[in-house]
């Protein structure tokens, strides 16, 4: 435990350094890098009911409000496109992009006219739009939807103030179920270590997405900011970061059949254990054979879903710069990360002015940019030696030495040799407290944004109780 706590202080305090908003005065994003690849992030910030844990940027949902904002959410994406942007992915993230489907479906499908090369479309959404209306209408839009599940347990439901809108653990599953054969992949977003949740609630919980037929499934740890913790300790209890890595434990052996202490070559499956695969840090992916057997009980409708091929939520993981439209989104573009306005009303504002509406930015060093390369190509469990050097113009040993001596100190490192860096289990719990912490850092960056709302939209956020991820 020691390790872990030394790492979170560390990890916590060099956001503090490079996560620090300042003012832009920028009116619009840098342009393309010929040859770059490009990956869309879309922000909706509404929602039917905000829950306490969430940091994102969310309002409550005006259906005024949001057709406006979908409009103009339109207009920025042909700003986009002005300045040479392609993109071979979309995210769409929330809130809730599913609040008004009509207006999603229009989004999707003038991104996909207006940048030719998108192959994929994940977006969010939450329990009560597992309808078939709806999931007829995101059928070829979308290929991976990824729904905020957190917990199957109606006591957690309810605690979070989810059950009644979204409806009990065994509703939740029954809707997933006959939701999967609509897409390429069904992702069920999960959260472990909530300050009420016990070991059994969370094994309960993954067999339960186990028995859902997703094809995917992603557990996070509970990250919080400070200003979010509060709202929390009040409603769901204070996070107890000391069990973190017995939960992870849990999460691993049940899913992929990882025991601790044993190599995984010789652990194999066990009854229901094996049928995950590691697809990031806290991505399992659902294996080929487990995959074709659950879609043999499915509708006519599913697809070929045993490809290896998967989007995760952390797409920074696939790719490293990513352009941000909508009100909060962030976009990291070289060496600098924007963050815009988090109002509706501005945001509306400056789109209607025809510039966009970034209202801060923080630019990273060069130790900071190597640093967050090593992060996150070691939350998707490959770290490219080659790339780095090639990249950054040292080895990732020059560049890092202590994160390194660290890491090996820990035994980290499964592969460590000229060409790259892969995990032992050990290592991949390290890489979670990393993420975790980086996370809750970009959360902070969020609040920063957020004290700038005033008037009624700062009375909805603050004047209010605490929103799915």
């Amino acid at each position: 435990m020691l390790s872990e706590r030394m790492l979170s202080t560390v990890v916590r305090g060099c956001t503090k350094q490079y996560l620090k908003l300042a003012p832009t005065n920028d009116v619009r994003m840098p342009a393309p890098k010929p040859g770059q690849p490009y990956m869309l992030y879309m922000h909706v910030p509404f929602c039917e009911r905000l829950c306490p844990y969430c940091s994102f940027n969310r309002f409550p949902f005006r259906e005024d409000k949001a057709r406006q904002y979908f409009q103009n959410m339109r207009k920025e994406m042909l700003m986009l496109r002005d300045l040479g942007y392609d993109f071979e992915s979309v995210y769409i993230g929330g809130g809730t992009p599913t609040i008004l489907i009509d207006e999603l479906c229009e989004t999707i499908d003038q991104a996909r006219d207006v940048f030719p090369s998108i192959k994929e479309v994940s977006s969010e959404t939450n329990p009560n739009h597992l309808i078939p209306s709806y999931l007829e209408k995101l059928h070829g839009r979308v290929q991976r939807l990824s729904v905020g599940v957190q917990s199957f347990d109606d006591g957690l439901l309810k605690q979070m103030d989810r059950y009644e809108k979204y409806g009990s653990g065994r509703e939740i599953l029954e809707r997933i179920g006959e939701a999967s054969p609509y897409f390429v992949s069904m992702n069920a977003d999960m959260i472990f270590n909530f300050p009420a949740q016990t070991e059994d609630i969370l094994i309960n919980d993954i067999e339960r997405v186990i028995e859902s037929g997703a094809s995917q499934t992603t557990f996070y740890p509970l990250m919080a900011s400070p200003s979010v913790q509060k709202s929390m300790a009040r409603t769901v209890g204070r996070v107890d970061y000391s069990r973190e890595k017995r939960f992870y434990e849990i999460i691993c052996e049940l899913l992929t059949g990882e025991i601790p202490g044993i190599d995984m070559d010789t652990a194999g499956p066990h009854g229901e254990r094996g049928l995950f695969e590691f697809g990031s840090a806290w991505t399992f992916n659902r294996r080929k054979a487990a995959r074709a057997k659950a879609n043999a009980n499915t509708s006519t409708k599913s697809h070929d879903n045993t490809s290896n091929s998967y989007m995760i939520d952390e797409y920074v993981v696939d790719f490293e710069e990513y352009p941000a439209i909508g009100s909060g989104g962030i976009t990291y573009l070289g060496d600098t990360l924007y963050v815009n306005t988090f109002s509706i009303i501005d945001y509306n504002a400056a789109i209607e002015r025809g510039v966009m509406s970034m209202m801060g930015a923080t630019r990273f060093s060069l130790r900071d940019r190597m640093r967050y390369r090593f992060m996150m190509q070691l939350f998707g469990l490959r770290l490219d030696k080659r790339s780095f050097k090639r990249d950054f113009g040292m080895s990732v040993e020059q560049g890092l030495p202590v994160e390194m001596a660290f890491m090996r100190l820990n035994g980290a490192f499964a592969t460590d040799n000229s060409e790259e860096l892969t995990l032992t289990a050990r290592g991949r719990y390290l890489v979670v407290v990393m993420m975790r912490q980086f996370f809750i850092g970009v959360n902070n960056l969020r609040d920063q944004a957020r004290e700038a709302l005033t008037g009624e939209e700062r009375e909805l956020i603050f004047g209010s109780g605490g929103c799915q991820h």
